[in-house]
């Protein structure tokens, strides 16, 4: 049996990646981390998404990560970038996030018996996180089967998709309205549509109106 573990956010991205999985593997689950973020209701709507999906969820707990970084997604004083700054990532930056939250999912996945992780990063709507990059995950990936000696793959289906791509992916997965409506990607905690100006909405709504643009609708 192929078993895959996601790790879910509750977000446009990996919502769509959990449905992916839940058509490439024959068993799926799915694992959420509590890191101080703002948008600290994603962590409900992962679990009622994977809830929905019929896919076993684990929470684990990180909240170092808003200790140990300054970074306005933890940081709730600090104003969101609305505008990636030139020659700087933006400061909703998360140093190490992705790289932590894969560390513990392969511990976790090697606990189950499970090999292959899945995660929705992607650097074709490049957002200036380093650890968003293909040449990251590849290199943790080589990291985690040497550390733990155990045969990892880590699965990137989102890499070199745009957001419009992903609603088409979404929407051939038969999840559309589910990603547009009850999906948390707002960095300032807003459901489906976001607030609008954060750079995580800009995205999603270009994203969106491209391809409704794309199959003619409004």
């Amino acid at each position: 049996m192929r078993k895959a573990l996601v790790v879910f956010s509750g977000g446009q991205d990996s919502t769509t990646c959990l449905y992916w999985a839940k058509k490439k593997f024959d068993s799926v689950e799915s694992i959420s981390f509590n890191y101080g973020q703002r948008h600290c209701k994603e962590v409900k709507i992962a679990e009622d998404i994977a809830r929905g999906a019929r896919v076993p969820w684990q929470l684990f707990h990180m909240d170092l990560l808003n200790k140990i970084c300054d970074n306005s997604l933890t940081d709730p004083d600090m104003e969101v970038d609305k505008e990636k700054p030139a020659n700087q990532p933006p400061n909703t930056l998360v140093e190490g996030r992705n790289m932590l939250f894969l560390t513990y999912a392969a511990i976790y996945a090697k606990s189950k018996n499970i090999q292959n992780i899945v995660t929705g990063v992607g650097q074709a709507d490049y957002s200036g996180y380093p650890d968003c990059r293909n040449e990251f995950i590849l290199s943790l990936n080589k990291t985690l089967n040497l550390s733990m000696e155990y045969e990892y793959k880590i699965h990137t289906p989102l890499m070199w998709k745009n957001k419009k791509e992903i609603w088409a992916m979404a929407d051939q997965l038969g999840i559309f309205d589910l990603v547009r409506y009850k999906t948390l990607t707002c960095y300032n905690g807003i459901i489906g549509e976001g607030c609008g100006h954060c750079p995580a909405c800009f995205l999603r709504k270009r994203g969106l109106e491209q391809y409704l643009k794309e199959i003619g609708q409004k």
